[in-house]
């Protein structure tokens, strides 16, 4: 992220030095404080901008509910109510968010998209392409959440000894699955694809899941062998859990809900102690880029 001095971000939005003061000590304007230096990140002046753009009464754009839609995750519920922000969630996978995103029904999309592609790497930016093929979303913004680590949900104890992808394949183990269009059935699709397999290679359970506590709770349950879901949703449902990857998990939203005081709250939030306590007590979380512009159109 590229940052500029009091001088250079004065320049930069043709303000005078005394008027950007202003706006800094107001806290009206998107800056930092190091060593007694007032920094300014480029970007966020940028969506400061775009956001207070004034238009004709019949160019207003609705604002969308104070809702994250998206994908499950059990630390951004637990930050939306921690947050004070006052944001609401709704969990339908990455792909239903990015849809309501598109529709101005929700303010945010929680997602984590993986790409069919055999040059996609696994750590995440299939999520960058997905906003820039989006339509009706050019002004889209891309903040880093966590990093979080995804793999096999398993029954206490592993019983049929499953240790990757290939021995759900060989064992022909009863394998839970998520609907279409959520980040873990693209992350499935994808490793199968890399193992020379497809869906219809599994011995699946019947019914999808909507979320991965969902499909923890099937595995609990004896309906299922394994799921893919992330470390946390094992552990809060007492399950075993195989590592198979780590993924980028990013808050999508249009830059005029940027700076609007809900995701404001949120945001904030991102660079507290408590979040990165809690992200350590659920376990299989890395928010050390919690906050982070990751893309902005």
């Amino acid at each position: 992220m590229e940052f500029l001095t009091t001088s250079e971000a004065a320049d930069y939005l043709r303000l005078g030095e005394r008027k950007l003061y202003e706006l800094v000590t107001t806290g009206a304007i998107p800056c930092t404080k190091v060593t007694g230096k007032w920094l300014f990140p480029r970007h966020e002046l940028d969506l400061w901008v775009l956001s207070g753009l004034a238009r004709p009464a019949g160019m207003l754009i609705a604002e969308p509910p104070p809702v994250v839609g998206g994908s499950q995750d059990e630390l951004l519920d637990w930050s939306l109510r921690e947050s004070g922000s006052g944001l609401g969630s709704m969990s339908e996978g990455s792909m239903r968010g990015l849809e309501r995103l598109q529709r101005n029904e929700v303010m945010a999309a929680a997602v984590h998209f993986h790409g069919l592609e055999a040059s996609d790497d696994l750590a995440g930016d299939a999520s960058i392409e997905a906003l820039r093929a989006a339509p009706d979303l050019h002004d889209a913004v891309l903040v880093a959440f966590v990093r979080r680590e995804q793999g096999l949900v398993l029954p206490q104890g592993n019983p049929k000894h499953l240790h990757g992808l290939t021995d759900v394949l060989a064992r022909g183990a009863r394998m839970a699955m998520r609907q279409q269009g959520t980040g873990a059935q693209m992350l499935l699709d994808l490793l199968l694809k890399r193992a020379g397999a497809t869906t219809r290679d599994l011995r699946r359970a019947e019914a999808p899941c909507l979320t991965g506590p969902d499909l923890a709770e099937l595995v609990r349950a004896g309906q299922a062998d394994c799921g893919i879901a992330t470390r946390a949703t094992a552990r809060s449902a007492g399950l075993d859990f195989v590592p198979l990857v780590w993924e980028n998990f990013d808050l999508a939203m249009r830059q005029r809900s940027y700076f609007r005081p809900a995701m404001q709250a949120l945001l904030r939030f991102l660079d507290e102690r408590r979040l990165r306590q809690r992200a350590e007590e659920l376990t299989g979380y890395d928010p050390s880029s919690a906050g982070q512009i990751r893309f902005a159109a």
